[in-house]
């Protein structure tokens, strides 16, 4: 069995689907969180001065998508063939494309203009793509986004969708009752449910 090291800053954001990915998969890691004190030496031992780092028996794996990729196929929850591999890739990539769009407001440290950036991107962004990915699960014919066996996209898109509801705009998937259904099934699973619980709390 390989040794595993997740390097990433104490809050979710580009580490959380991989940490949910060892949860899921049952598989023992080691949670480095690196502080503000520690973060400029340690960003010179990384690949891109960027974190999440995966270490694999020393091996260094960086970008948040990447390090998803690889444990969802290590861990068996990657698609059982081509293309159900590659409509994994496509939503994740849509989630990416997502977090992008809604980068500026969570950048922007003063209150006013993240209220107003906040309202133009519920419009132009945050509704559309939770209606988007409400309709791909409903026409999906599967129990979650690409098969009746949760993947590794699957867990990057929960948290999403999770953080948004818990985080962002609560209770607003109640209005999306497909996505609701798929954030609350996975919530309930035994090893899902028991991380959420133990994980550090944090706002991000």
């Amino acid at each position: 069995m390989s040794e595993y090291k997740l390097q990433y800053f104490n809050i979710m954001g580009r580490a959380e689907p991989a940490r949910l990915i060892f949860a899921y998969a049952g598989v023992q890691y080691v949670d480095e969180r690196v502080d503000k004190a520690q973060w400029p030496e340690i960003k010179k031992t990384t690949p891109h001065g960027q974190l999440p780092v995966l270490f694999v028996d020393g091996k260094q794996l960086a970008q948040s998508r990447a390090i998803e990729r690889y444990l969802g196929k290590t861990f068996g929850i990657a698609g059982e063939n081509d293309w159900e591999t590659a409509k994994m890739d496509e939503l994740v990539s849509c989630v990416e494309d997502f977090l992008i769009e809604i980068n500026p407001w969570f950048k922007e440290q003063d209150n006013a203009k993240k209220v107003e950036i906040f309202k133009s991107l519920c419009e132009t962004s945050i509704i559309p793509f939770m209606t988007a990915f409400e309709a791909i699960l409903n026409g999906s014919g599967a129990e979650f986004f690409v098969s009746d066996k949760i993947s590794y996209a699957d867990l990057a898109i929960f948290h999403i969708f999770w953080f948004m509801n818990s985080k962002i705009l609560p209770g607003s998937l109640r209005r999306f009752p497909k996505l609701y259904e798929f954030v609350e099934k996975i919530s309930a699973i035994d090893s899902i449910k028991s991380w959420i619980a133990a994980r550090p709390k944090t706002e991000v």
